[in-house]
């Protein structure tokens, strides 16, 4: 991700949830050194089509935010970008992924489920909400000796996934 994403990142963003990161949160992530990468078409660098932040140390990834945009969601995008980071992670010597995600998303849980997430835990009211505050589910990965897997579950179906991920 570059400072000329942003302008993108942040309409995907605002676009999908109720209480959006704002331009200086993604700001911030890209000043602290956090791994912040796009997802877009190799014939238009500028299309973005989702975003991921994470934030690794001690062994450990943190998954702080991944999104997709609207119009290409249900596609696999999600499950191409989430490999992605995990053998990031991997690479970078991590030995476990840890993410927080709002308890009603069933399909963001599935998804993590689907990639061998394990919920391990609920942090009370840890999302703005509507009304109030949600809790949300911390799950975590660990990698085992074996890693990468032999069989892929986040294999994407899709013919098309897209032809980068980051800038």
């Amino acid at each position: 991700m570059l400072p000329a994403d942003l302008s993108g990142v942040v309409s995907i963003e605002s676009g999908s949830y109720s209480h959006p990161w704002s331009l200086r949160q993604f700001e911030g992530s890209l000043t602290a050194g956090h791994d912040c990468h796009v997802a877009c078409p190799a014939d238009d660098p500028q299309d973005v089509l989702g975003y991921a932040v994470t934030m690794t140390g001690a062994g450990e990834c943190h998954l702080l935010n991944i999104t997709v945009r609207r119009d290409v969601r249900r596609g696999g995008l999600a499950r191409w970008m989430l490999a992605h980071l995990m053998d990031s992670a991997r690479a970078q010597g991590c030995q476990a992924i840890w993410l927080e995600v709002r308890e009603g998303n069933a399909p963001a849980i599935a998804l993590y489920e689907r990639a061998g997430f394990v919920a391990v835990g609920r942090r009370r009211g840890y999302y703005p909400a509507l009304r109030g505050r949600e809790d949300a589910l911390l799950m975590t990965l660990t990698f085992s000796a074996e890693w990468p897997r032999t069989t892929d579950p986040l294999q994407p179906p899709s013919p098309h996934p897209p032809d980068a991920m980051d800038h």
